[in-house]
């Protein structure tokens, strides 16, 4: 029986790794919502934030520490377990799904090539939407736990809304992984920088969009945003939270935002792929970290559609959003997977 070694170099680069995404998507969704707040306020011709240190750039820092310094309340009547592992949940698997994520190409530190991925699963987009799901429950948790009918029936709606739109988002994806026949984002970024193939995008263009409107629906942003109709629900699924806990809803959403929009970004935009450059003349360093460039300036353009839909787009009703579910997003994904295997089918030359 042969005992293996434990690689410490390989435990401490993951761990470094892990420490840098986890708090640099922290970090993005601090920024984000200083960012929102700014395109909101340009699109409503006003000034926005702009007291909290230069330029207005320390106001999410106010904003965080205004959360910890808030009284914390759990309502007496509450499951107090419950309300509390709430929240939790809803931060620990937004976070959790960055793990898959090939954020650039490898580099070279000390004669050791490290892989900017935590983990280079065969099963990436499963267990991508595997943790989504769990997001869910952090919701469910708190609008049960609350003990309150309005964040109950705001729960009710979030679980609802998340299971329509994950079945339309499944198939939308099935086209995809038909073409590129891998579930490994990391293989997908690198069938896209094959030479004479094009992004994703290009031969999925109805599968992007579907994408795209399901991941609103699953981050609940505006127009998909029913599990916080204030003028329905007063404060949603977290009207009986206060403090930090608060603050773990509210950042859990900006997180969901930057991820949705890195995935978008890796499975039908090349990922880290510069365009209409070849990164093999550089060196590996040079063009890993040119690469994380090109994803994160991917990534803000989403965010930016993200905000800006928000502000322009108002609010379905909950009968439309069920209803642009099931009745349009479903039949048109099951039609663009079935158009998509015709076309692989007739490529290959099979005979009908």
């Amino acid at each position: 029986m042969t005992i293996l070694a434990f690689d410490w170099a390989l435990f401490i680069e993951k761990f470094v790794l892990i420490a840098v995404v986890v708090f640099g998507s922290l970090g993005v969704a601090l920024y984000t919502t200083f960012a929102e707040r700014k395109v909101a306020a340009i699109l409503q011709d006003r000034r926005g934030p702009n007291r909290a240190g230069p330029f207005g750039l320390l106001q999410p820092f106010a904003d965080g520490l205004k959360l910890v310094f808030k009284e914390e309340i759990i309502p007496n009547t509450s499951n107090k377990a419950l309300f509390v592992i709430g929240p939790g949940l809803a931060m620990t698997a937004a976070l959790m799904t960055s793990a898959v994520i090939p954020w650039g190409n490898k580099i070279e530190i000390f004669d050791r090539t490290i892989s900017l991925q935590i983990a280079d699963v065969n099963v990436g987009m499963l267990y991508i939407f595997g943790v989504v799901s769990m997001g869910v429950y952090g919701i469910m948790i708190g609008g049960w736990a609350s003990n309150n009918k309005f964040s109950l029936m705001a729960a009710l709606r979030g679980a609802s809304q998340a299971i329509s739109y994950e079945l339309a988002m499944g198939l939308s994806l099935i086209a995809l992984l038909m073409l590129t026949g891998s579930l490994s984002l990391k293989s997908i970024v690198e069938q896209q920088m094959h030479q004479g193939h094009w992004w994703n995008f290009f031969y999925q263009p109805l599968g992007f969009l579907i994408f795209m409107v399901c991941a609103f629906a699953e981050c609940n942003r505006t127009p998909f945003d029913l599990p916080e109709a204030e003028n329905e629900l007063n404060f949603g699924y977290h009207q009986e939270y206060s403090s930090m806990k608060l603050g773990f809803y509210l950042f859990a959403e900006y997180v969901n935002m930057f991820i949705s929009s890195v995935i978008m970004s890796t499975l039908y935009f090349g990922g880290y792929d510069i365009p209409f450059f070849d990164e093999s003349t550089l060196s590996p360093n040079i063009a890993a970290i040119l690469g994380i460039g090109a994803l994160m300036t991917k990534t803000i353009i989403f965010i930016f559609i993200f905000m800006w839909v928000r502000w322009t787009i108002p609010r379905f009703r909950y009968d439309q959003l069920m209803n642009l579910g099931w009745k349009k997003l479903v039949p048109l994904a099951l039609l663009n997977m079935l158009v998509t295997g015709a076309v692989i089918l007739w490529r290959s030359g099979a005979k009908w």
